[in-house]
């Protein structure tokens, strides 16, 4: 078994990861996938916990510029984060990956409520911990979230897994054929270049609390096993750039 350089991590998948080559919704083989690639990590030893987006179903930004008030928006971009996170947990549960989904908003009947020492003991007996609802608070992204969760589990890095994006560019990639690449940055460059990493708070929280970003394609193959065992893929962010 390959030594891991990270034995806690935080994954955070983006909505739009779920719709795999969708434009809506959620691609089950791509959850699949993903669950397979989980599966796999935690089988050399680690620590494994996820923070969920929701923009495959809902999109507050978009709501809030049709005119819904926007922590109505936010507070319904919660609940699609609920959804998929039922939906990956169920998947990854038929892959033999036992797992807990814990709420940042009380929806008892489907989902523990988030209480940091219970998802810390569920880590150290194997599970994996599904973070849902962003921090429960509006404003707030679920990027925040997942930099704010890992910090309080002890992660010792955050995966940004994105989709079809194999790192930090200084264009969007997607655009702008000529986009360059960054191999390495510190969390103050992202901040000071305004780089499309995370938003400004979630980067922030990561800064101070000197916590490295991986971000990465998770189309790429192997992506998240590369990422734990400390090798070169997509672009690192962290104290030392």
């Amino acid at each position: 078994m390959p030594e891991v350089k990270y034995k806690r991590v935080l994954l955070k998948l983006s909505g739009e990861a779920f719709a795999g080559k969708k434009d809506f919704g959620i691609d089950t083989p791509t959850l699949f996938s993903i669950s397979q690639q989980v599966k796999h990590a935690l089988g050399m030893g680690i620590s494994i916990a996820m923070v969920v987006g929701g923009g495959n179903i809902w999109r507050g930004a978009k709501a809030q510029g049709d005119g819904i008030d926007r922590v109505t928006a936010d507070y319904a971009g919660m609940l699609a984060t609920v959804i998929n996170a039922l939906a990956l947990q169920d998947v990854l549960e038929r892959e033999g990956v036992t797992t807990r989904t814990q709420t940042a908003i009380d929806i008892t009947k489907v989902a523990e409520p988030y209480i940091r020492r219970r998802a810390i003991r569920h880590l150290e007996k194997g599970r994996v911990v599904i973070f849902a609802a962003g921090t429960g608070n509006p404003y707030m992204t679920t990027d925040t979230a997942a930099a704010l969760r890992a910090i309080e589990i002890g992660a010792e890095v955050l995966l940004m897994a994105k989709n079809n994006v194999d790192g930090v560019y200084d264009a969007d990639p997607l655009k702008y054929p000529n986009a360059r690449k960054f191999g390495r940055l510190t969390h103050l460059e992202a901040l000071n270049l305004r780089l499309q990493v995370m938003d400004a708070t979630a980067l922030s929280l990561c800064l101070e609390n000197k916590l490295p970003i991986i971000v990465f394609d998770l189309q790429a193959s192997g992506g998240i096993e590369k990422a734990i065992l400390g090798e070169t893929i997509g672009t690192l962010v962290s104290s030392e750039g």
